[in-house]
């Protein structure tokens, strides 16, 4: 079977995603790093039919985005499975992982954006461990237009941002109880595990997130499966978004 090759943003939480379950699979791979914006136009000449990352070429096929990848890679590669043989089970696991994809995923994403523009300079933290061959002290002094360009891509308005964090304690609600009956965080990871657990980590290395994160049951399982993650942001975002946070409390749930 032929080596996989990934593409991937410095600090993606889908591409991380895609990587654990390659790791999970036992597959071989290269990841090729891309500059942010930039790589709309390089996954498009590399041949893919949609210019976002995670983008996979692997057993001579072109895959797009985490949860096609994860189907994919199940049929490809059957063991070990990314979902339970469990009716029930797997229904669970494919719900929350729907979740992960089309909610999780890139609210974290709007909120990162928003709290990036504020602190720039801290862009070049999620550098750390990539292939781009750029200086973390070059790339906090350039990335302005970058930082600008992913802002308004993803759609990352203050409106956007405080409206995600008010519907946090909600969503971290909803994990600690999947953590709770198993769907999440179990000894063998599944799907939904690879989808959420790398947007949980995203979040947490935003400063202002971290201790409302941390010490929850999906805090701890995300640390569990991703014990190193790149990014740290210091306190940028406005402190009236954050009261739903603090309202909440950042204990774990029962």
């Amino acid at each position: 079977m032929s080596k996989a090759t990934l593409f991937s943003l410095p600090g993606s939480h889908p591409a991380v995603s895609v990587k654990l379950m390659l790791d999970f699979k036992g597959i071989d791979y290269r990841t090729i790093d891309l500059m942010p914006l930039i790589h709309k136009g390089v996954v498009r000449a590399a041949g893919f039919p949609g210019n976002t990352v995670p983008a996979l070429k692997f057993n001579g096929e072109k895959l797009q985005g985490s949860v096609e990848i994860a189907r994919e890679l199940d049929r490809i590669v059957p063991e070990p499975p990314m979902l339970p043989a469990d009716e029930e089970a797997r229904r669970q696991v494919l719900i929350a992982e729907a979740f992960g994809e089309a909610e999780l995923q890139h609210a974290v994403r709007q909120i990162l954006w928003n709290a990036v523009r504020r602190e720039p300079r801290s862009i070049a933290t999620f550098l750390e461990g990539s292939g781009l061959p750029l200086p973390p002290k070059v790339a906090a002094y350039t990335s302005g237009p970058i930082i600008w360009g992913e802002y308004k891509v993803n759609d990352s308005t203050d409106e956007n941002a405080e409206a995600n964090l008010a519907k946090l304690p909600e969503w971290l609600d909803r994990l600690d109880a999947w953590v709770s009956d198993g769907t999440l965080g179990g000894e063998t990871p599944n799907a939904a595990d690879f989808q959420i657990a790398t947007s949980i980590r995203l979040a947490m290395a935003l400063q202002d997130l971290r201790p409302h994160i941390e010490a929850r049951p999906i805090g701890q399982a995300a640390k569990r499966l991703v014990p190193v993650y790149p990014g740290d942001v210091p306190p940028a975002l406005p402190s009236a978004w954050l009261a739903p946070l603090r309202k909440a409390g950042s204990t774990p749930s029962d």
